[in-house]
């Protein structure tokens, strides 16, 4: 395996990043967005392509320059992209500039009507969901996995968008790539956690079956994340919500997965990246 400190960045070379792009936000004037797979980074061995996570073990100096590649794709002048110290919270912060490293809060989310300040999450199976009204100049995203999600990340969110003038009938909301259920299984406590928020959350949970794709094992318990966050963020009652979600767990070639890289024990993971921008 190719040693991961390897990566030699080289700024001046052209990157084909080609994020995925939620339509709703697409047509959305003032902004760019996309949320990024693996493609186009100069990251070796475990995190190979474009691995953005400052948290893991990868050489600093490849991660930085695949996140200097991210602004560049967003047609921001600034080849810093702010993402913040994630916990699987509810917290939202409400930013203007970019942070230390050492300063970054403890934080799942955040929104700004600052242009050219690149925001973004990341992700290796949560879900990434970015948001803009395009009205007030507002844009936000959020990292929601399912303690996030069940705590309120994505209202808090919106609060935050709120209180920069955003109205909440006005915002266009995409959830991005993340684990599907197929891939999700979960255990008993999991599921006790999750139906004493609301046992309403029942609906989003099923047994596996025989005819099942995936990694979770027939009788087995499995977790719909992607639905849930989708019907989470319609209760919000926000202009438009839109799902692309394709799975991290099953598609290494495009994206990073925690999951699957604890059920090879493997040591360490990389991050992909969602990120938007005001122009």
């Amino acid at each position: 395996m190719p040693d991961p400190k390897s990566a030699a960045p080289a700024s001046d070379q052209p990157a084909d990043l080609s994020p995925i792009m939620a339509s709703s936000l697409s047509a959305v004037r003032g902004i760019h967005h996309g949320y990024f797979t693996r493609a186009g980074g100069v990251s070796t061995g475990l995190y190979r392509g474009l691995n953005c996570g400052l948290g893991s073990k990868d050489d600093p100096a490849a991660v930085f320059e695949n996140r200097a590649r991210v602004a560049r794709a967003l047609g921001a002048t600034d080849e810093r992209v702010l993402t913040l110290y994630q916990v699987h919270s509810a917290a939202a912060h409400v930013v203007s500039e970019h942070l230390a490293r050492e300063h970054l809060p403890q934080a799942d989310a955040m929104a700004t009507n600052k242009p050219g300040l690149v925001i973004g999450v990341l992700a290796a199976d949560c879900c990434p969901v970015l948001f803009a009204d395009p009205e007030a100049g507002v844009i936000g995203a959020a990292h929601a996995g399912w303690r996030g999600a069940v705590s309120g990340v994505l209202k808090a969110t919106v609060a935050a968008m709120e209180g920069l003038g955003a109205r909440r009938e006005r915002i266009v909301a995409a959830l991005g790539p993340c684990i599907n259920p197929h891939n999700y299984e979960v255990g008993p406590d999991f599921i006790a956690q999750l139906l004493a928020h609301d046992p309403d959350n029942a609906a989003y949970l099923a047994t596996a079956n025989r005819d099942d794709i995936g990694c979770v094992e027939p009788g087995k318990t499995r977790f719909d994340l992607p639905s849930y966050v989708a019907a989470r963020l319609t209760k919000l009652r926000l202009g438009s919500v839109e799902r692309l979600a394709p799975c991290t767990y099953a598609n290494e070639s495009n994206f990073y997965s925690y999951r699957r890289a604890t059920h090879r024990d493997e040591p360490d993971y990389g991050r992909q990246i969602s990120a938007i921008v005001l122009r």
